[in-house]
């Protein structure tokens, strides 16, 4: 998925733990995608990403399934880092080693979609085998994973993208109203989010930290009553309330009304600054909870979507990953029986407690609300049900949304000004597209 990557100690943690939980549950499989194991049980590849937390939370549903499932053996391969994760992927595909299941993230699902390598989940979804029927989960988390109406991926969870604030932060700036009231009331406005940041600057804070990615971008977009795609076109850089959008944010990073997380030393980093009140914002997911646990004053923060251009609810980012079934591989039946284990609402309620996902699947929404953080965590809920995994137009492209993010990042520290990014970044997509 899109979020902050893990640091290098937990990447070495999770390697450890991974070496001892594929030694533990490997059994004699070959190299090829599935295999028979000694006394007639099938090995089942599968691969992920993930911080040494992650890897932990699978092991224990891998546990649990092999007891239910004796005839079947897991063997969990993981990638610590998400930008070695998808590259490695394609190289097995290509050369038949791959997984018999694997983790696809939401910017990258459109090319394996494109190249042919998943299996079609239709029927498998809707048979009686399956845990996870395809209406389970919610029309805009499947994203780039269903094409021409067949899906290739299920969504395995989600991270919805809302504003976590400080309420200390937006009263030191003289801030009186809070944004997630407003948004009850239905008066949580772009116009009245601007105001608050521009006060937050006023009194010597930070405004917003955002992360370079698709989510917050195409977030404020929306927010602005703008779009990214239409009709299949790239319009981000010419519709004008778009790219009214774009310039508010590259003044906002220029002033420093704005941060970009990805650019902070590591000395004042993003969560630093956020918990020591000198931002008044943080764009994030429910894996926020974490960080504002490091603050110690956890009635001080809560959330709100982000908001639109009426204070009406919109439609808001959500980073997705999909679980997708290789096209060869040579054991699907088991296969599936795992991957629609894992994606059901009982696989989600096992492997997702303590962790920082939100479900993607309807009927654990208990997840998110039984410890009643945030005060406002059914705003988590609010914006998966009626959220969106970036555009399947984006992400059918290799790499698009990564040169996307990349040219933005210019813009935004002024390495590129604000017309000539614009008109350089409407020349990446065409070039792409075409």
């Amino acid at each position: 998925m899109s979020f902050p990557l893990s640091k290098k100690a937990l990447a070495a943690a999770a390697l450890a733990l991974t070496a001892t939980v594929t030694a533990a549950c490997s059994g004699s499989g070959g190299t090829t995608a599935g295999g028979a194991s000694a006394g007639g049980k099938v090995t089942i590849r599968w691969s992920t990403w993930g911080s040494a937390e992650d890897v932990a939370l699978y092991k224990g549903f891998n546990d649990d399934f092999m007891k239910r499932h004796p005839n079947i053996v897991l063997k969990m391969e993981t990638v610590p880092k998400y930008e070695d994760y998808h590259p490695k992927l394609l190289t097995q595909l290509t050369s038949k080693t791959a997984p018999d299941v694997f983790f696809v993230g939401d910017d990258n699902v459109g090319k394996f979609v494109a190249a042919g390598v998943l299996a079609p989940l239709n029927d498998k979804l809707a048979g009686p085998d399956s845990k996870s029927k395809p209406e389970d989960y919610f029309e805009g988390v499947y994203g780039g994973a269903r094409k021409d109406g067949q899906i290739y991926g299920v969504p395995n969870d989600t991270s919805p993208e809302v504003l976590w604030y400080g309420k200390k932060a937006l009263k030191e700036a003289g801030i009186t109203e809070d944004p997630a009231e407003l948004n009850a009331a239905g008066k949580w406005t772009m116009a009245k989010y601007l105001e608050m940041n521009a006060k937050l600057k006023a009194a010597g804070k930070a405004g917003s930290i955002f992360w370079n990615w698709y989510g917050s971008t195409y977030s404020v977009i929306g927010g602005f009553g703008g779009k990214v795609w239409d009709g299949g076109k790239f319009v981000a850089t010419t519709d004008p309330k778009s790219r009214k959008a774009l310039e508010t944010l590259a003044k906002g990073y220029a002033d420093k009304t704005f941060l970009s997380a990805d650019v902070l030393p590591a000395s004042n980093g993003a969560n630093t600054q956020f918990l020591k009140g000198t931002a008044g914002f943080f764009a994030g997911g429910r894996w926020m909870i974490d960080v504002v646990k490091k603050g110690g004053d956890l009635p001080n923060y809560d959330i709100a979507p982000f908001p639109s251009e009426t204070g009406e609810p919109m439609p808001g980012a959500v980073a997705a990953s999909y679980l997708a079934l290789n096209k060869d591989s040579k054991n699907a039946k088991e296969a599936f029986t795992f991957l629609t284990e894992f994606v059901s609402k009982e696989g989600q309620l096992l492997r997702l407690k303590g962790g920082g996902a939100v479900p993607s699947v309807k009927g654990a929404e208990q997840i998110v609300l039984e410890d009643n953080y945030p005060a406002h965590a059914q705003t988590l809920l609010d914006v998966r049900d009626t959220g969106f995994a970036n555009y399947p137009e984006e992400v059918a492209v290799p790499g698009l949304t990564k040169d996307i993010n990349d040219h933005l990042l210019k813009v935004w520290t002024g390495k590129i000004a604000f017309e000539a990014g614009m008109t350089e970044l409407q020349a990446i997509v065409d070039g792409k597209i075409g």
